[in-house]
């Protein structure tokens, strides 16, 4: 996944035109209308890619020793396979050519390359550039390796509106805004026509 991830980044990054890059999965849908969406990414100062050190047997359990030395336990992070970044931070992902060898060769399950690498990377090499946090929300409240999946009796008013501002706590161009998240997943095909209704109200 990896792979491609960094092939549709190089490969935007040739339309000197384009200043922001998301990564998304096909069960995500948008909190808000493409205006809010836009200027909230195209104003915000740093890339939005959440990178923490987990110590758990899902976090630094997943560190494979031959790493080191380039990267030590020390370094390593995970994080959300879905992200957003600016020009700058996709320009220094597509650019490495240090430690995704490293990654390749050598995380391999239980070790999963979209929920380590980029996290590891930023950490490493450029942290100042992200706000540490993803803009996707999911539900992560019931155990297990996946998030919550919703289906079309879930999709509520009181649902949306719990996504879209339930959360008061996250930082935006160094203040503290309402909106933390502009897209929400895992959402099954059933939704669609609720959330299509609902979209003109």
């Amino acid at each position: 996944m990896i792979d491609a991830e960094r092939r549709l980044l190089a490969n935007a990054l040739l339309d000197f035109s384009n200043e922001r890059f998301v990564l998304l999965s096909e069960t995500c849908i948008p909190l808000f209308n493409f205006t809010t969406t836009y200027d909230y990414l195209v104003g915000s100062n740093l890339s939005f890619l959440g990178s923490f050190d987990d110590p758990r047997r899902t976090g630094r359990g997943r560190y494979n020793k031959r790493m080191a030395p380039p990267i030590s336990m020390s370094d390593w992070r995970k994080g959300s396979q879905w992200f957003e970044a600016n020009r700058n931070l996709a320009t220094r992902i597509v650019s490495d050519v240090r430690y995704y060898p490293i990654f390749r060769t050598h995380c391999r399950p239980p070790c999963y390359m979209d929920e380590h690498y980029l996290p590891t990377l930023v950490a490493k090499i450029c942290p100042e550039l992200t706000s540490n946090r993803t803009v996707t929300w999911a539900d992560w409240s019931e155990s297990g390796s996946h998030p919550a999946r919703f289906v079309g009796k879930d999709v509520t008013e009181a649902f949306l509106n719990r996504a879209r501002h339930g959360f008061n706590n996250c930082c935006y161009n160094g203040g503290v805004s309402s909106v933390c998240f502009l897209f929400a997943r895992k959402f099954h095909p059933s939704t669609l026509q609720p959330l299509m209704r609902m979209a003109h109200r």
